[in-house]
C-alpha cells in the first residue's frame, strides 16, 4: 500500500498509542510513534502486531523512523494524538510545544476529564482538542497489541480534524466529532470506574464482570457519580447498547439475567484487562487519581463527598505498594462500610 503524505504523530505510544498507530499504518497513513526507549527497543526486535476481538490483524516490522523517542518528530505533523498517561500530560505539552505548528490539531486521547486543558496550558499556541478512546487495549506479548472491547473514537468537533476523518475510516477506526465532548468524557469515565475494580480483582474483565458482587461495587461507584453529575448539571450520553443512567441497575442484576443483557451493552474479549491492571503489572503508578479521583474532585467542588470513589482511590494507592487482590464479596463489604475512611 502506498504511504500517504498525511502525517500523524502519536506522542506517548504505549499500548493505546501503538494500537492506534498500527491501525493507521494498515491503511497507508504516514505514522510516527513517539515513546519510551524501552518500547523502541522492543519494536526493533519484535514486529508491531495489532489485532482485535473481531479478527482484524496487521503485522509490520517498523522502520527506524516510525518509532522514535523525541518530540521533534511532531515538527511537520498534520495531526498529533497524545496518549501519554495522565500524570505526564503537562510534561508532554512542554515537549511538544516547540515543534507543533500553529493550527495543527492536537487531540488528547487520554483517560480522565481535564487533560486537554493541561495540554493547552502547556501549549498556548496549539489547537488542543479533547478526545476519547472507548475500548480496551492489552499488550499480550512484546509488540502485540489487542483491542479487547468494542467502541469507536470520539473527539471535539473542529474543522481542523476534517482532513483526518477519511484516514481513520479507512483504518477501521471511525472518528466521531462531537459538540458535547464533556458529556462524552464523563460518560466514558463512568465505564472506566470499573478499572480499579478490575485491577483489585486481579482477573480478566469478563471473569470479573461475571461475578455480581464485583458488578455491585462498580454500580455503587457509578450511582455516586451520576448523582454528582446531576447536581453539577452535566448530562450523560449513550456510549453502549444501554442508556448510561441504566447501567448501574443492570450491573446489579443477578448473574443469569445480567448475562442475557450484557451482550447489548458491550462486547468483551475473554483476554481483555483494564489498563490499570496493566500498569500494576508493569510496576507503574496507576491513573486512579484521573479516574475515580475526578469524581472525588467534582464532589469537593460541589461541597460534598464521594465516599465509594474516595475509598477506591485509597485502595488502589495501597495496591500500588502491595500485591493484595480482593475477592468480590470482600471488596463489596469494604466499599459498603462507610465507617472506615
Amino acid at each position: 500500500m502506498t504511504q500517504s503524505s498525511f502525517k500523524v504523530v502519536i506522542f506517548g505510544a504505549g499500548s493505546i498509542g501503538c494500537y492506534l498507530g498500527g491501525r493507521l499504518l494498515s491503511s497507508g497513513v504516514n505514522v510516527v510513534m513517539v515513546g519510551r526507549k524501552t518500547m523502541q527497543e522492543r519494536l526493533r526486535t519484535s514486529p508491531l502486531t495489532v489485532t482485535d476481538y473481531e479478527g482484524f490483524r496487521f503485522h509490520s516490522q517498523l522502520a527506524e523512523h516510525q518509532y522514535v523517542t523525541s518530540a521533534e518528530a511532531a515538527g511537520n505533523a498534520d495531526l498529533v494524538l497524545v496518549t501519554v498517561k495522565s500524570a505526564a500530560t503537562s510534561e508532554a505539552g512542554k515537549q511538544l510545544a516547540p515543534w507543533v505548528s500553529e493550527g495543527i490539531p492536537v487531540v488528547s486521547l487520554q483517560n480522565g476529564i481535564s487533560n486537554a486543558e493541561h495540554l493547552q496550558a502547556a501549549m498556548p499556541n496549539a489547537n488542543v482538542l479533547a478526545g476519547m478512546v472507548p475500548f480496551n487495549v492489552l499488550q499480550q506479548e512484546p509488540g502485540h497489541f489487542h483491542q479487547g472491547t468494542q467502541g469507536h473514537l470520539m473527539a471535539d468537533r473542529h474543522p481542523s480534524l476534517q482532513p483526518a476523518l477519511p484516514w481513520f475510516e479507512h483504518a477501521g477506526l471511525p472518528l466521531e466529532l462531537r459538540r458535547d465532548i464533556e458529556s462524552v468524557m464523563w460518560s466514558k469515565l463512568l465505564l472506566n470506574l470499573n478499572n480499579p475494580v478490575n485491577a483489585l480483582s486481579g482477573v480478566p474483565l469478563l471473569e470479573e464482570l461475571s461475578q455480581r458482587d464485583y458488578r455491585r461495587c462498580l454500580a455503587m461507584a457509578q450511582r455516586e457519580t451520576l448523582e454528582l453529575l446531576k447536581s453539577a448539571g452535566i448530562p450523560t450520553v449513550k456510549l453502549t447498547g444501554l442508556p448510561t443512567k441504566l447501567i448501574p441497575s443492570v450491573m446489579s442484576l443477578p448473574d443469569w439475567l445480567f448475562t442475557r443483557l450484557a451482550k447489548r451493552m458491550l462486547t468483551i474479549d475473554p483476554v481483555a484487562r483494564s489498563s490499570m491492571w496493566e500498569d500494576l503489572q508493569a510496576g507503574r503508578p496507576t491513573e486512579i487519581d484521573w479516574i475515580n479521583g475526578e469524581v472525588v474532585k467534582l464532589a469537593e467542588k460541589l461541597g460534598t463527598d464521594a465516599p465509594v470513589n474516595r475509598k477506591l482511590v485509597r485502595l488502589m494507592h495501597q495496591r500500588e505498594e502491595t500485591e493484595k487482590t480482593w475477592g468480590a464479596s470482600e471488596l463489596l463489604n469494604e466499599l459498603t462500610d462507610h465507617s472506615r475512611p
